[in-house]
């Protein structure tokens, strides 16, 4: 993974975005069984980080096969974000 930010160009942000990924994981899991409102908030951030993750692929030019893991995971959390709000409303 080290070398993919490289590649990115955003090898200074690999740090954060795997720790956001991390939080995000461990949120949504403990959101599963305690709490609707911080898994939708998981969700969210999982989605908005993949959006922003297929972004780049697109920006260098990546291959659809190699950005489709970013596009899939944004899809599956804005899926999970949409399924959790309608839990709250």
């Amino acid at each position: 993974m080290k070398n993919e930010f490289i590649r990115y160009g955003l090898a200074k942000h690999r740090r954060i975005v795997g720790i956001l990924q991390f939080i995000g994981g461990i949120s949504l899991l403990i959101g599963v069984f305690y709490s609707t409102m911080l898994a939708l908030a998981a969700s969210t951030g999982l989605a908005l980080i993949m959006i922003l993750g297929y972004g780049v692929r697109i920006k260098i030019r990546d291959p659809f096969l190699a950005s489709f893991p970013a596009l899939f995971y944004a899809a599956f959390n804005s899926y999970l974000a949409y399924r959790w709000l309608t839990l709250i409303l």
